[in-house]
Protein backbone atom coordinates (compact mmCIF):
# COMPACT_ATOMS: atom_id res chain seq x y z
CA UNK A 1 0.00 0.00 0.00
CA UNK A 2 3.20 2.31 0.85
CA UNK A 3 4.79 1.95 -2.48
CA UNK A 4 1.14 2.10 -4.65
CA UNK A 5 0.74 5.44 -2.52
CA UNK A 6 4.44 6.79 -3.33
CA UNK A 7 4.32 5.88 -6.83
CA UNK A 8 0.93 7.82 -7.27
CA UNK A 9 2.31 10.99 -5.21
CA UNK A 10 5.44 10.91 -7.88
CA UNK A 11 3.07 10.44 -10.69
CA UNK A 12 1.16 13.37 -9.69
CA UNK A 13 4.14 15.76 -9.46
CA UNK A 14 4.94 14.20 -12.66
CA UNK A 15 1.62 14.85 -14.26
CA UNK A 16 1.41 18.54 -12.56
CA UNK A 17 4.65 19.20 -14.32
CA UNK A 18 3.72 18.04 -18.14
CA UNK A 19 0.71 19.85 -17.78
CA UNK A 20 1.88 23.22 -16.93
CA UNK A 21 4.30 22.62 -20.12
CA UNK A 22 1.68 21.14 -22.70
CA UNK A 23 -1.53 22.76 -21.67
CA UNK A 24 -1.72 25.47 -23.26
CA UNK A 25 -2.98 28.39 -21.27
CA UNK A 26 -5.42 30.49 -23.76
CA UNK A 27 -7.64 27.25 -22.95
CA UNK A 28 -7.92 27.27 -19.14
CA UNK A 29 -11.98 27.00 -18.71
CA UNK A 30 -12.69 26.80 -22.00
CA UNK A 31 -13.92 23.35 -21.45
CA UNK A 32 -17.68 24.53 -21.43
CA UNK A 33 -17.58 25.84 -25.36
CA UNK A 34 -16.50 22.36 -26.25
CA UNK A 35 -19.45 20.87 -28.00
CA UNK A 36 -21.15 17.07 -29.03
CA UNK A 37 -18.25 15.94 -31.59
CA UNK A 38 -16.70 19.35 -32.00
CA UNK A 39 -13.61 21.40 -30.86
CA UNK A 40 -13.46 24.41 -29.42
CA UNK A 41 -14.32 27.67 -32.33
CA UNK A 42 -13.28 30.56 -32.90
CA UNK A 43 -9.69 32.10 -31.36
CA UNK A 44 -9.42 28.81 -29.42
CA UNK A 45 -9.45 26.16 -32.38
CA UNK A 46 -5.78 26.43 -33.33
CA UNK A 47 -4.58 26.19 -30.27
CA UNK A 48 -7.71 23.07 -29.11
CA UNK A 49 -6.46 21.03 -32.00
CA UNK A 50 -2.89 21.18 -30.78
CA UNK A 51 -3.81 20.16 -27.03
CA UNK A 52 -5.41 17.65 -28.53
CA UNK A 53 -2.84 15.95 -30.64
CA UNK A 54 -0.69 16.70 -27.96
CA UNK A 55 -3.13 14.67 -25.30
CA UNK A 56 -3.14 12.18 -28.04
CA UNK A 57 0.59 11.60 -28.48
CA UNK A 58 0.87 11.08 -24.73
CA UNK A 59 -1.93 8.67 -24.45
CA UNK A 60 -3.83 10.32 -21.93
CA UNK A 61 -6.62 10.92 -24.15
CA UNK A 62 -7.75 7.48 -22.72
CA UNK A 63 -5.02 6.54 -20.48
CA UNK A 64 -5.84 3.21 -18.96
CA UNK A 65 -5.91 1.74 -22.30
CA UNK A 66 -2.90 -0.24 -23.93
CA UNK A 67 -0.23 1.70 -25.58
CA UNK A 68 -0.73 -0.27 -28.54
CA UNK A 69 -4.56 1.04 -29.10
CA UNK A 70 -3.25 4.51 -28.24
CA UNK A 71 -3.64 5.27 -24.69
CA UNK A 72 -0.48 4.84 -21.89
CA UNK A 73 -1.55 1.42 -20.55
CA UNK A 74 -2.06 3.07 -17.02
CA UNK A 75 -4.03 2.12 -13.87
CA UNK A 76 -7.48 3.84 -12.84
CA UNK A 77 -5.65 5.53 -9.86
CA UNK A 78 -3.32 6.79 -12.22
CA UNK A 79 -6.15 7.88 -14.92
CA UNK A 80 -8.29 9.69 -11.83
CA UNK A 81 -4.79 11.50 -11.17
CA UNK A 82 -4.77 12.47 -14.42
CA UNK A 83 -8.27 14.32 -13.82
CA UNK A 84 -7.76 15.41 -10.75
CA UNK A 85 -5.05 17.62 -11.82
CA UNK A 86 -6.82 18.71 -14.93
CA UNK A 87 -9.77 19.81 -12.84
CA UNK A 88 -7.01 21.91 -10.66
CA UNK A 89 -5.57 24.19 -13.72
CA UNK A 90 -9.33 24.51 -15.64
CA UNK A 91 -7.88 21.93 -18.15
CA UNK A 92 -10.06 19.57 -19.74
CA UNK A 93 -9.72 16.02 -21.82
CA UNK A 94 -11.72 16.81 -25.16
CA UNK A 95 -10.96 13.15 -26.54
CA UNK A 96 -13.93 11.63 -25.04
CA UNK A 97 -16.09 14.00 -26.73
CA UNK A 98 -14.32 13.79 -29.75
CA UNK A 99 -14.57 10.46 -30.61
CA UNK A 100 -18.52 10.39 -29.75
CA UNK A 101 -19.75 6.62 -28.27
CA UNK A 102 -16.20 5.07 -28.93
CA UNK A 103 -14.72 5.87 -25.90
CA UNK A 104 -17.25 5.13 -23.42
CA UNK A 105 -19.02 2.31 -25.24
CA UNK A 106 -18.11 0.90 -28.39
CA UNK A 107 -14.49 0.58 -27.08
CA UNK A 108 -14.89 -0.67 -23.82
CA UNK A 109 -17.07 -3.79 -25.69
CA UNK A 110 -14.29 -3.62 -28.91
CA UNK A 111 -11.43 -4.57 -26.28
CA UNK A 112 -13.49 -7.64 -24.89
CA UNK A 113 -15.49 -8.89 -27.98
CA UNK A 114 -13.46 -7.93 -31.33
CA UNK A 115 -10.79 -9.30 -33.06
CA UNK A 116 -7.29 -8.38 -32.68
CA UNK A 117 -7.41 -6.49 -36.12
CA UNK A 118 -10.41 -4.54 -35.28
CA UNK A 119 -9.11 -3.40 -32.07
CA UNK A 120 -6.05 -2.19 -34.38
CA UNK A 121 -7.98 -0.89 -36.90
CA UNK A 122 -10.75 1.04 -34.99
CA UNK A 123 -9.34 1.90 -31.56
CA UNK A 124 -6.61 4.43 -32.05
CA UNK A 125 -8.80 6.51 -34.02
CA UNK A 126 -10.96 6.75 -30.73
CA UNK A 127 -8.42 7.16 -28.36
CA UNK A 128 -6.80 9.96 -30.04
CA UNK A 129 -10.23 11.47 -31.10
CA UNK A 130 -9.97 11.76 -35.19
CA UNK A 131 -13.21 9.24 -35.46
CA UNK A 132 -16.26 10.13 -34.04
CA UNK A 133 -18.54 6.54 -33.75
CA UNK A 134 -22.19 6.75 -33.19
CA UNK A 135 -24.73 4.15 -31.95
CA UNK A 136 -27.16 2.74 -34.03
CA UNK A 137 -29.49 1.02 -31.26
CA UNK A 138 -33.33 2.46 -31.00
CA UNK A 139 -35.90 2.57 -33.57
CA UNK A 140 -39.71 4.03 -34.10
CA UNK A 141 -40.99 0.77 -32.72
CA UNK A 142 -38.21 -0.57 -30.80
CA UNK A 143 -36.86 1.72 -27.93
CA UNK A 144 -36.99 -0.01 -24.00
CA UNK A 145 -38.23 -2.86 -26.27
CA UNK A 146 -35.17 -2.89 -28.20
CA UNK A 147 -35.17 -6.88 -29.30
CA UNK A 148 -38.31 -5.94 -31.34
CA UNK A 149 -35.86 -4.30 -33.90
CA UNK A 150 -36.35 -4.43 -37.41
CA UNK A 151 -33.25 -2.59 -39.50
CA UNK A 152 -31.76 -6.14 -41.05
CA UNK A 153 -28.70 -7.53 -42.25
CA UNK A 154 -28.45 -9.56 -45.01
CA UNK A 155 -25.22 -12.18 -46.08
CA UNK A 156 -23.91 -11.01 -49.36
CA UNK A 157 -21.55 -12.99 -49.20
CA UNK A 158 -18.50 -10.75 -49.42
CA UNK A 159 -20.36 -7.90 -47.78
CA UNK A 160 -23.24 -6.85 -45.75
CA UNK A 161 -26.49 -5.39 -46.90
CA UNK A 162 -28.11 -3.10 -44.20
CA UNK A 163 -31.78 -1.38 -44.25
CA UNK A 164 -33.67 0.42 -41.92
CA UNK A 165 -34.08 3.14 -39.40
CA UNK A 166 -32.79 4.25 -36.42
CA UNK A 167 -33.92 6.87 -33.69
CA UNK A 168 -31.84 9.08 -31.07
CA UNK A 169 -28.89 8.30 -32.59
CA UNK A 170 -26.78 10.53 -30.59
CA UNK A 171 -24.13 12.64 -33.70
CA UNK A 172 -25.10 11.02 -36.39
CA UNK A 173 -25.15 13.73 -38.17
CA UNK A 174 -20.86 14.38 -37.32
CA UNK A 175 -20.23 10.62 -37.15
CA UNK A 176 -17.52 9.17 -39.16
CA UNK A 177 -18.41 5.73 -38.18
CA UNK A 178 -21.09 3.73 -36.53
CA UNK A 179 -21.75 0.42 -34.41
CA UNK A 180 -25.50 -0.80 -35.15
CA UNK A 181 -27.46 -3.77 -33.83
CA UNK A 182 -29.13 -4.92 -36.68
CA UNK A 183 -31.52 -8.42 -37.60
CA UNK A 184 -29.31 -10.91 -39.09
CA UNK A 185 -31.95 -14.13 -38.45
CA UNK A 186 -35.91 -13.11 -38.87
CA UNK A 187 -36.76 -17.23 -38.25
CA UNK A 188 -35.93 -17.06 -34.55
CA UNK A 189 -36.83 -15.68 -31.34
CA UNK A 190 -36.30 -12.08 -31.07
CA UNK A 191 -33.71 -11.87 -28.95
CA UNK A 192 -31.70 -14.56 -30.94
CA UNK A 193 -31.10 -13.38 -34.46
CA UNK A 194 -29.64 -10.02 -33.54
CA UNK A 195 -25.89 -8.97 -34.81
CA UNK A 196 -23.82 -6.14 -33.58
CA UNK A 197 -22.26 -4.67 -37.38
CA UNK A 198 -19.70 -1.78 -37.70
CA UNK A 199 -19.99 0.35 -41.00
CA UNK A 200 -18.58 3.75 -42.02
CA UNK A 201 -21.33 7.13 -42.17
CA UNK A 202 -20.18 8.22 -45.92
CA UNK A 203 -21.74 6.67 -47.73
CA UNK A 204 -24.70 7.33 -50.48
CA UNK A 205 -27.35 5.39 -48.63
CA UNK A 206 -27.13 6.97 -45.15
CA UNK A 207 -29.72 9.65 -44.45
CA UNK A 208 -29.62 11.98 -41.36
CA UNK A 209 -32.00 14.30 -39.65
CA UNK A 210 -30.97 16.38 -36.69
CA UNK A 211 -34.11 15.73 -33.84
CA UNK A 212 -34.16 19.54 -32.40
CA UNK A 213 -35.19 19.12 -28.88
CA UNK A 214 -36.67 21.56 -26.34
CA UNK A 215 -33.37 22.71 -24.87
CA UNK A 216 -32.32 24.17 -28.23
CA UNK A 217 -29.94 21.54 -29.27
CA UNK A 218 -30.11 18.82 -31.72
CA UNK A 219 -27.10 16.06 -30.47
CA UNK A 220 -29.90 13.23 -31.84
CA UNK A 221 -30.81 12.42 -34.84
CA UNK A 222 -33.03 10.19 -37.18
CA UNK A 223 -31.39 7.67 -39.51
CA UNK A 224 -32.05 6.12 -42.62
CA UNK A 225 -30.24 3.04 -43.89
CA UNK A 226 -30.85 2.30 -47.74
CA UNK A 227 -28.95 -0.46 -49.14
CA UNK A 228 -25.55 0.53 -46.67
CA UNK A 229 -22.60 -1.81 -46.96
CA UNK A 230 -20.81 -3.38 -44.43
CA UNK A 231 -17.59 -5.38 -44.55
CA UNK A 232 -17.48 -8.56 -43.54
CA UNK A 233 -15.02 -8.38 -41.03
CA UNK A 234 -17.06 -5.95 -39.37
CA UNK A 235 -19.08 -8.34 -37.32
CA UNK A 236 -18.18 -7.21 -33.85
CA UNK A 237 -18.90 -10.59 -31.91
CA UNK A 238 -20.62 -13.90 -33.01
CA UNK A 239 -23.30 -13.71 -35.50
CA UNK A 240 -26.85 -13.46 -33.81
CA UNK A 241 -25.31 -12.86 -30.66
CA UNK A 242 -25.53 -9.21 -30.90
CA UNK A 243 -28.15 -9.17 -27.79
CA UNK A 244 -25.74 -10.10 -25.26
CA UNK A 245 -23.08 -7.96 -26.58
CA UNK A 246 -25.51 -5.24 -26.88
CA UNK A 247 -26.56 -5.44 -23.25
CA UNK A 248 -22.71 -5.30 -22.27
CA UNK A 249 -22.26 -2.37 -23.96
CA UNK A 250 -24.82 -0.77 -21.64
CA UNK A 251 -23.53 -1.36 -19.21
CA UNK A 252 -20.63 0.36 -20.32
CA UNK A 253 -22.15 3.28 -21.29
CA UNK A 254 -24.14 3.12 -17.95
CA UNK A 255 -21.05 3.13 -16.22
CA UNK A 256 -19.89 6.40 -18.30
CA UNK A 257 -22.86 8.54 -16.85
CA UNK A 258 -22.65 7.49 -13.31
CA UNK A 259 -19.26 9.56 -12.76
CA UNK A 260 -17.18 6.10 -12.72
CA UNK A 261 -15.89 5.50 -16.01
CA UNK A 262 -13.78 6.73 -18.28
CA UNK A 263 -12.21 10.85 -18.71
CA UNK A 264 -14.42 13.18 -19.31
CA UNK A 265 -14.07 16.35 -20.21
CA UNK A 266 -12.87 18.63 -16.76
CA UNK A 267 -13.80 22.06 -16.25
CA UNK A 268 -12.09 24.56 -14.14
CA UNK A 269 -13.37 24.99 -11.04
CA UNK A 270 -16.67 26.92 -10.88
CA UNK A 271 -18.88 28.95 -7.61
CA UNK A 272 -20.59 25.88 -5.99
CA UNK A 273 -24.12 25.76 -5.35
CA UNK A 274 -23.96 26.29 -2.49
CA UNK A 275 -22.53 30.23 -2.57
CA UNK A 276 -24.83 30.55 -5.65
CA UNK A 277 -27.57 30.00 -3.77
CA UNK A 278 -26.28 33.10 -0.96
CA UNK A 279 -25.94 35.12 -4.09
CA UNK A 280 -28.88 34.80 -5.47
CA UNK A 281 -31.54 34.31 -2.23
CA UNK A 282 -29.18 36.22 0.30
CA UNK A 283 -28.45 35.22 3.84
CA UNK A 284 -29.62 36.02 7.34
CA UNK A 285 -27.87 37.48 10.25
CA UNK A 286 -26.22 34.63 11.18
CA UNK A 287 -24.85 34.24 7.41
CA UNK A 288 -27.12 31.42 6.70
CA UNK A 289 -29.50 31.10 3.63
CA UNK A 290 -31.96 33.18 4.34
CA UNK A 291 -34.69 30.21 3.40
CA UNK A 292 -35.02 27.68 5.92
CA UNK A 293 -36.90 25.27 3.40
CA UNK A 294 -33.88 26.24 0.41
CA UNK A 295 -31.91 25.40 3.02
CA UNK A 296 -32.98 22.05 3.98
CA UNK A 297 -33.44 21.11 0.82
CA UNK A 298 -30.04 22.07 -0.34
CA UNK A 299 -28.60 20.49 2.45
CA UNK A 300 -30.10 17.24 1.24
CA UNK A 301 -29.09 17.55 -2.04
CA UNK A 302 -25.41 17.90 -1.14
CA UNK A 303 -25.74 15.46 1.40
CA UNK A 304 -27.13 12.83 -1.89
CA UNK A 305 -24.37 14.31 -4.02
CA UNK A 306 -21.72 13.40 -1.82
CA UNK A 307 -22.89 10.32 -0.88
CA UNK A 308 -23.47 9.37 -4.83
CA UNK A 309 -19.18 10.28 -5.40
CA UNK A 310 -18.36 8.49 -2.08
CA UNK A 311 -20.47 5.16 -2.92
CA UNK A 312 -18.25 5.56 -6.95
CA UNK A 313 -15.01 5.95 -4.28
CA UNK A 314 -15.47 2.79 -1.85
CA UNK A 315 -16.84 0.99 -5.32
CA UNK A 316 -13.06 1.81 -6.92
CA UNK A 317 -11.12 1.15 -3.31
CA UNK A 318 -12.89 -2.12 -3.20
CA UNK A 319 -11.55 -3.02 -6.77
CA UNK A 320 -8.39 -2.15 -6.02
CA UNK A 321 -8.99 0.97 -8.92
CA UNK A 322 -9.88 -1.51 -11.62
CA UNK A 323 -13.50 -1.53 -11.48
CA UNK A 324 -15.32 -4.50 -13.47
CA UNK A 325 -18.34 -3.51 -15.22
CA UNK A 326 -21.49 -4.78 -14.01
CA UNK A 327 -25.27 -4.52 -13.40
CA UNK A 328 -24.34 -2.26 -10.36
CA UNK A 329 -23.78 0.23 -12.89
CA UNK A 330 -27.89 0.69 -13.26
CA UNK A 331 -28.10 1.75 -9.48
CA UNK A 332 -25.03 4.43 -9.90
CA UNK A 333 -26.74 5.77 -13.44
CA UNK A 334 -30.15 6.40 -11.54
CA UNK A 335 -28.67 7.62 -8.27
CA UNK A 336 -26.24 10.38 -11.13
CA UNK A 337 -29.78 11.19 -12.63
CA UNK A 338 -31.59 11.93 -9.22
CA UNK A 339 -28.81 14.38 -8.51
CA UNK A 340 -28.31 15.97 -11.43
CA UNK A 341 -31.75 16.67 -12.38
CA UNK A 342 -32.36 17.80 -8.66
CA UNK A 343 -29.07 20.14 -8.77
CA UNK A 344 -30.93 21.79 -11.92
CA UNK A 345 -34.10 22.30 -9.75
CA UNK A 346 -32.86 23.83 -7.11
CA UNK A 347 -30.66 25.63 -9.00
CA UNK A 348 -33.87 27.70 -11.07
CA UNK A 349 -35.78 27.73 -7.94
CA UNK A 350 -32.97 29.97 -6.37
CA UNK A 351 -32.65 32.13 -9.06
CA UNK A 352 -36.12 32.95 -8.83
CA UNK A 353 -37.53 34.90 -12.33
CA UNK A 354 -34.00 35.01 -13.55
CA UNK A 355 -33.69 31.46 -13.98
CA UNK A 356 -36.46 31.31 -16.45
CA UNK A 357 -34.31 33.08 -19.25
CA UNK A 358 -33.96 31.89 -22.52
CA UNK A 359 -32.40 34.86 -24.18
CA UNK A 360 -31.56 38.81 -24.00
CA UNK A 361 -29.77 40.96 -22.59
CA UNK A 362 -31.79 40.73 -19.01
CA UNK A 363 -30.35 37.64 -18.29
CA UNK A 364 -26.45 36.41 -17.32
CA UNK A 365 -24.86 33.28 -19.32
CA UNK A 366 -24.92 31.62 -16.22
CA UNK A 367 -28.90 31.92 -15.99
CA UNK A 368 -29.55 31.06 -20.07
CA UNK A 369 -27.29 27.98 -19.25
CA UNK A 370 -29.07 27.47 -16.28
CA UNK A 371 -32.63 27.04 -17.76
CA UNK A 372 -31.54 24.67 -20.62
CA UNK A 373 -29.49 22.47 -18.77
CA UNK A 374 -32.44 21.98 -16.71
CA UNK A 375 -34.52 21.30 -19.63
CA UNK A 376 -31.58 18.98 -21.34
CA UNK A 377 -31.29 17.21 -18.19
CA UNK A 378 -34.85 15.96 -18.25
CA UNK A 379 -33.12 13.48 -20.76
CA UNK A 380 -30.87 11.75 -18.33
CA UNK A 381 -34.08 9.51 -17.10
CA UNK A 382 -34.46 8.28 -20.80
CA UNK A 383 -31.14 7.70 -22.86
CA UNK A 384 -28.72 5.15 -21.85
CA UNK A 385 -31.90 3.09 -20.84
CA UNK A 386 -34.49 4.28 -18.91
CA UNK A 387 -34.71 5.21 -15.25
CA UNK A 388 -37.51 2.43 -14.78
CA UNK A 389 -35.68 -0.23 -17.21
CA UNK A 390 -32.36 -0.04 -14.44
CA UNK A 391 -35.12 -0.49 -11.58
CA UNK A 392 -35.94 -3.92 -13.23
CA UNK A 393 -32.11 -4.50 -13.94
CA UNK A 394 -31.53 -3.90 -10.83
CA UNK A 395 -34.61 -5.87 -9.24
CA UNK A 396 -33.75 -9.21 -11.15
CA UNK A 397 -29.76 -8.99 -11.01
CA UNK A 398 -29.05 -7.77 -7.98
CA UNK A 399 -31.85 -8.09 -5.58
CA UNK A 400 -32.62 -11.78 -7.37
CA UNK A 401 -36.53 -10.87 -7.54
CA UNK A 402 -38.90 -13.18 -10.41
CA UNK A 403 -39.02 -11.35 -14.30
CA UNK A 404 -41.63 -9.20 -14.66
CA UNK A 405 -41.09 -8.13 -17.79
CA UNK A 406 -41.77 -9.71 -21.23
CA UNK A 407 -39.40 -12.39 -22.35
CA UNK A 408 -38.19 -12.45 -26.15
Amino acid sequence: MADIKAELKAFRIEAQAWLAENFPKSLSGQAAGLGLGKNLQGEFKEAAEAWRQTLASKGWGIATWPVEFGGAGLSHKHAAVINDELGKIGAFNPIPMLSGMGVTMIGPTMMEYGTQEQKLRHLPGMANGEVFWCLGYSEPNAGSDLASLTTKAEDKGDHWLINGQKVWTSGANIAKWCGALVRTDPDVKKRDGISFIMFPMDQAGIETRPIKLIAGDSPFCEMFFNDVKAEKDELLGTLNDGWSLGKRLLQHERQSQTGGGGPRPVAGSKESLKDIAKRYVGVDDAGKLDDADLRLRLANHLMDAKAHRLTIARIMAEAKGNVKVTAAASILKNSATDVAQTRAEIMLELMGSQGLGWEGDDFSEEEIASVRGWLHGKAMSIYGGSYEVQKNIISKNILGLPETTQKG
